[in-house]
Parts: C-alpha cells; sequence; structure tokens
C-alpha cells in the first residue's frame, strides 16, 4: 500500500511489526499518532485490526485522521492531548508503540521554531494551547537555571559559557539569532562541523517546554497496565536521555519481561535512506501472564 504523501516515513517500520506480533484481531496504541507512518501499517496488516492514535499536535491529527480514515475508515480512533493523560483502561490494548522524535513536519513549518534551519520565532510548543515557549526561558530564566538545563537535558559540555553569552546578549526573537550566539561560544574548527553546535541546546529546550522526560516517565508508568497479558510495549527513542529511562522503566516494572536485551537500531540501508533514523533505538517488553 503506498504511502500517502502527508505521512511521514515511519522509523524501523519491519522491527516495529515483527516485534509487535500483530493479532489479527487486535487493538493497538499509537501513543505518538504524528502523521501516522506506524499507525498506517499497523492497520494495513489485517483487516480487523484496530488502532487508537494520541497526539498532541492539532494539525497532525486532522491530517492523519483525514487521509486514514479514507483508507481504514473507523478502524482508527484519535484522543487529542499529552500520552502521559491518557486514562486507557486495564487490560485493553494488544500492543503499545511510541516513537518519540520530533515529527518532520513540525521541523520543516518555520513558525513553529524548533530548527534553527529558519528564522522563526523562539516558540517550540507541540501543544500551542500552552503558556511556555523557549523564548520565555531564554530571554526570563537566569544563568544559573539555563546552565543546568542545557547540561542535563542537552548534555552539552558548555552549557555555562553559552549560558553566560545568552543572559549577556538577550533578549532573543528568532531561532536564527540564538544558534548564531550559540556557536560563537565555540571555537572556530567546531562552528561548521556535521553537527551544528546549537544543537544540543535547542534540544534541552524542546524537552524543557513540551516536558518531555517526565511526560515519558508518567507514560511508561501507567502503560504496562493498558497492554493484555502477552501484549507487547515498543519504544522508539533518540537521545540517551529517553533510552536509558525507558530502559530501566522496562527492567524494574513488575508488570513487564523484556524482550530486548539490546536496542535495535536501523541498518544502513534504512539510515541512508531515511537519515532521521540514524539514532533511533527501538526497545521491546512485553506483559506478563499475571503480575507478579
Amino acid at each position: 500500500m503506498p504511502t500517502p504523501p502527508t505521512l511521514h516515513t515511519p522509523v524501523l517500520p519491519q522491527a516495529l511489526l515483527d516485534g509487535l506480533a500483530i493479532d489479527p484481531n487486535g487493538h493497538y496504541l499509537d501513543a505518538t499518532l504524528g502523521r501516522g507512518g506506524h499507525s498506517r501499517l499497523i492497520l494495513a496488516t489485517f483487516p480487523d485490526v484496530r488502532v487508537t492514535g494520541i497526539d498532541l499536535d492539532d494539525e497532525a491529527i486532522a491530517t492523519t485522521q483525514g487521509n486514514l480514515s479514507e483508507l481504514f475508515g473507523d478502524r482508527l480512533q484519535v484522543w487529542q492531548g499529552n500520552f502521559a493523560d491518557y486514562s486507557g483502561k486495564i487490560g485493553e490494548f494488544n500492543g503499545i508503540i511510541a516513537d518519540l522524535g520530533v515529527s518532520s513536519p513540525q521541523f520543516d513549518v518555520a513558525e513553529r521554531g524548533f530548527s534553527f534551519r529558519h528564522q522563526a520565532p523562539l516558540d517550540m510548543r507541540m501543544n500551542r494551547q500552552q503558556s511556555l515557549t523557549a523564548a520565555e526561558i531564554i530571554n526570563h530564566w537566569d544563568q544559573t537555571s539555563l546552565a543546568d538545563l542545557f547540561y542535563q537535558y542537552g548534555e552539552e559540555r558548555r552549557s555555562r559559557v553559552i549560558a553566560r553569552r545568552i543572559v549577556q546578549q538577550r533578549p532573543f526573537e528568532t531561532t536564527t539569532a540564538l544558534a548564531e550566539a550559540i556557536a560563537l561560544c565555540f571555537p572556530p574548527k567546531q562552528r561548521y562541523g556535521r553537527i551544528h553546535p546549537a544543537t544540543r541546546v535547542f534540544q534541552a529546550l524542546r524537552i524543557a517546554v513540551n516536558d518531555e522526560l517526565g511526560s515519558l516517565e508518567r507514560f511508561l508508568e501507567k502503560a504496562p497496565h493498558w497492554l493484555k497479558p502477552g501484549g507487547r510495549i515498543g519504544i522508539i527513542s533518540f537521545h540517551s536521555l529517553e533510552d536509558r529511562r525507558v530502559k530501566y522503566s522496562f527492567r524494574d516494572s513488575l508488570l513487564l519481561d523484556v524482550v530486548t536485551k539490546k536496542p535495535i537500531i536501523p541498518q544502513a540501508e534504512e539510515q541512508a535512506n531515511n537519515p532521521r533514523s540514524r539514532s533511533a533505538k527501538l526497545r521491546f517488553a512485553q506483559r506478563k501472564a499475571s503480575e507478579q
């Protein structure tokens, strides 16, 4: 089945389907619906498979629901909100998936402010109804708080130097102005490498604006209860802060058995065809037959 043009290319598609071991009559939760790439694959496996999709982004929901309803009718149901706030029923799903990456359209739409590739307001909100933005953090947090944020959520070693420069030069209004100021905190040879010097700071800001790690922890605590016995949960993460939380949550859960001792990563061919997949790690766990 061809991919509709407005849907993103899903990361680790075959590994995800293989790991879920789709039940022909199953009900699955896609906790990060986005443009629907993974949900489309699940729905296409068998004619009676159903998916409940969750997303914060109203535009993503409208686009994806429109595309997938044409293909699969009412087998897709959508809930708008943070996956950490979803109230699933005990034993409701045969499988659960979450792709923790930011969807490509959010990066590509300049006014969303996720990327320094475009001049745009410092926004970064996945839920545009909330008040906290990246501009609020950059222009109003004190120097110590900024340095701690960049170090803890961006793992940026030059966090204190960057925070000092930001405080000295603010206010900042655009993504490109902030990225330029951050780049000047690095020696000239490091300013033009494959990875832009502002990448880790922008990651930290996005995580803080959207409470991504807090939301992930709440979701990981609740989601195992929503699985049927033998049902599987698969999480795709894109940086070590997420992956560590997934790994330890699966390992320490009284309800789950770890399926993947080491994360599944994309093969070279997928990385070449879909550069977004390069840092992806997929872990699976399975709901125990009974609570222990």
